[in-house]
Order: C-alpha cells, then structure tokens, then sequence
C-alpha cells in the first residue's frame, strides 16, 4: 500500500513517529505494525486511500465471524483509527474510515480478586525461619505487588533509586523512595505515579536488600533474578505461580489478581473510587468503576451468609 506523493510507506512513517514523537515502547509499536498488517491482508492491500466505512465495517465483521474476542477486534479498531487520523491529512482523504465503527459488544468480565482472607494467607505462606535469597526477592516482590496494586511491567522495571541518564544508560522510569515510602512507577501512556508501600511491603524489602547480590548487567534493578540480572515478567509470573499453588489457593494467581486485589481491598475499605483510580494509574474513572460491581458481591455475599431471611428456607 503507497502513500501520497510518491512517499512509498506511509505505515513505516507512522509507526516511526509513534516510537520517537509519542515515545510508545517497542512492544505497543509491534502490536500497532501486527494490527495495521493485518488490515492490510482484509483490504487485499489495496490503496489506503480506496478504503472506505462500509470497508471497514465489513473487515470487522469478517473478524468478529472468525471467532476474534470482541476486545481484540476493539483495540484493532482503535489502533486503524490513530492511523488514519495521521494519514488523512497526509494522503488529502476526506474522510476517516474507522470513524463511527464500533467493535461488537462483549459481555462485560469482572476481574478476579483474591478475598482478603486469602490473599493475607497467600502473602503469609511458606515463611522460613532461614530463608534463601530468591525466598527474600519473592516475598519483596509479592508483598509489593499487592500492597501498591502495580502491574509486573511496572514491577519488574523498578531500581533501587532514581539513576540519572548517563553512559548510554536512560534515566531511571521507577524506582524505590525509601525515605518516602513509597515507589514511582511509569505506566501506560508514560504516566508517571507515587504509590504508597505498606509496613510488610517495606520489611520484605529491607530483608531482601540486605541480601541482593550486585547485578551482573550493570543495572540498578530492584528484583534480580537467578543469574543476578533484571527480573523479567514471565519469571515473576511463573514464581508466583508456583506460590500459590504451595499455598492452596482456591483460583490460579497471576500478578494482575494481585492488583485487582489491591484495587478491590481498598474500595471495599475506603469507598473512595478516585483514589483508587489514582493509584492504580487509570487514565479514565471507567476503567475504576469494575471495581464498584466486585465490591457489591462481597456486600452481597456477607448479606447472603448473615442475613437471617437472604435464602429461602
């Protein structure tokens, strides 16, 4: 597919600017080049500019019959959306071809939160009186995760402090305030946060910076794994994984039930959605409210359990 004025490539423009202008990382400018391949596939690779509404509509649709989650085919939408906003002016096209298309409707899935009672179980479990290590760096990470609601990107990309850029080396994008008691994290849109760390979070941590060997790829990495280097998600994934299948957690445990627990927890104790938005770093208070419908099951299921006349006899 050509652009205009004998500029041959106007996705790998697009996809450049998004990486240098808008400084998205390299994982969201992958899935961006996926999604616009695959647009290009459904059209034939016919010119950009041929494309219609009723085209897109129809790409959609042949989605949607292909057993793609309504989700996936939304984020595409968007995903053509942006482009053709950037490509309109360029191309002189009247229109945006997305515009007004919308993705099939999916039934709306609530998150999966751990009750309180098992996640204290799940951060308490499997405690030595000699632990090794890695025992110490699991704790810090899973106390962290749960007491500051972080995603395991924002996890895993965490320093011991803020490092300056220098030595080829960019500036620190999370790190760990002590003095503060509190992490900075950087996370999607490259939004910058402070969230709070407890009083067990913050003791895990200094048991484990009393033992964290120095890193062997130079880092400033909070969390090292085995080979002594930065963290990576999956291993964190994997770890916790395994923690809670030697607790006897009643659900499998991935890190986002973690946050979604965190979330949840502190609606349930505060009732103060605004801030449960902030430190969860949602763009929109849309994004919150899911929370909303999880704290009224657990109201729902107190009242199911206490109240005298809930259940028919």
């Amino acid at each position: 597919m050509d652009g205009p004025a004998g500029q041959p490539d106007p996705v790998a423009r697009y996809l450049a600017e998004l990486a240098t202008q808008r400084q998205l990382s390299a994982h969201t400018v992958a899935a961006y080049r996926r999604d616009l391949a695959e647009l290009a596939e459904l059209a034939g690779h016919a010119d950009w500019a041929r494309l219609t509404h009723f085209d897109i509509r129809r790409f959609a649709a042949k989605l949607h019959a292909a057993g793609q989650d309504p989700r996936s085919i939304a984020r595409k939408l968007s995903g053509w959306r942006g482009f053709f906003n950037w490509l309109a002016p360029r191309a002189g096209l009247p229109s945006n071809p997305v515009q007004g298309v919308r993705a099939p409707r999916r039934a709306r899935s609530l998150p999966k939160a751990l009750a309180v009672d098992d996640a204290v179980r799940l951060m308490e479990a499997g405690a030595s009186p000699h632990p090794e290590p890695f025992e110490l760096c699991n704790r810090a990470m899973f106390e962290l995760l749960y007491s500051s609601g972080l995603r395991v990107s924002e996890l895993v990309g965490l320093d011991l402090d803020f490092t300056p850029a220098g030595a080829g080396r960019p500036a620190s994008r999370g790190w760990l305030d002590r003095a503060a008691q509190e992490v900075v994290v950087t996370g999607k849109g490259n939004k910058q946060r402070r969230v709070p760390v407890g009083a067990p979070a913050l003791e895990a941590l200094a048991a484990w910076l009393a033992v964290r060997p120095a890193a062997r790829d130079g880092s400033a990495a909070l969390f090292l794994s085995a080979r002594a280097t930065r963290i990576s998600p999956r291993v964190v994934q994997q770890r916790l994984k395994q923690h809670a299948l030697r607790a006897g957690m009643p659900v499998h445990v991935h890190p986002h039930v973690l946050r979604h627990s965190f979330a949840s927890h502190v609606l349930q104790s505060s009732g103060d959605l605004r801030a449960v938005q902030e430190l969860l770093g949602h763009a929109s208070i849309t994004s919150t409210q899911v929370y909303t419908s999880l704290d009224f099951q657990h109201l729902a299921a107190v009242y199911d359990r206490a109240h005298p006349r809930a259940k028919a006899k």
